[in-house]
């Protein structure tokens, strides 16, 4: 290879790297460092598109009840352990039917191509066993709420969103452990 080719591959070589640059932060952008899920971007991507695809999903949100006191009285340590199990307890329950995300702090969000109230049970239950941390059975607990695009007028994820909201403080408000449907 002579000198004048290799110093026009030099570029080409630099806008390769910077690409592969750029790809790993745009990837990194629509991760959560702490626990791996789907950003709020990353997620709403996700959901949009299970929602066009099918008109029997269901959107959740899950908030952990009583976190700031579990993070007060055990450190931030155990706090990022509940974070962490809640995301892995919830990406496994989604499996390949749904997508899980975290829209930050105690709060994360799923969409599932269809849900049954025994699906929203194991949820639940999957959500409220305590979680083992430095040898101590930590009580773990959260608050779902639950809309299924089917019940509205326009299936619209901001309307999904909204509808499961105002179902997840219905169910704080209700019990400190329950889920609830939207209405």
């Amino acid at each position: 290879m002579d000198l004048t080719a290799a110093a026009a591959l030099v570029p080409l070589l630099g806008w390769a790297v910077h690409g592969s640059i750029l790809a790993h932060r745009l990837a990194s952008a629509r991760r959560d460092p702490l626990t791996g899920l789907h950003t709020r971007a990353g997620w709403t991507a996700r959901a949009e598109h299970c929602i066009r695809r099918h008109p029997h999903a269901a959107v959740l949100l899950v908030d952990l009840d009583h976190f700031k006191t579990l993070n007060d009285t055990h450190g931030h340590a155990a706090g990022d352990a509940a974070l962490t199990a809640t995301a892995a307890r919830l990406r496994t329950w989604c499996g390949p039917h749904g997508t899980a995300g975290r829209l930050g702090g105690d709060e994360f969000v799923a969409v599932v191509r269809e849900l049954t109230a025994a699906d929203l049970h194991e949820l639940t239950a999957r959500l409220h066993r305590p979680l083992d941390y430095d040898g101590t059975a930590l009580p773990l607990a959260a608050s779902v709420g639950v809309c299924r695009l089917a019940e509205l007028p326009v299936p619209l994820l901001t309307d999904a969103l909204a509808a499961a909201d105002t179902a997840m403080y219905a169910a704080k408000g209700r019990s400190r452990r329950g889920s609830r449907l939207s209405h």
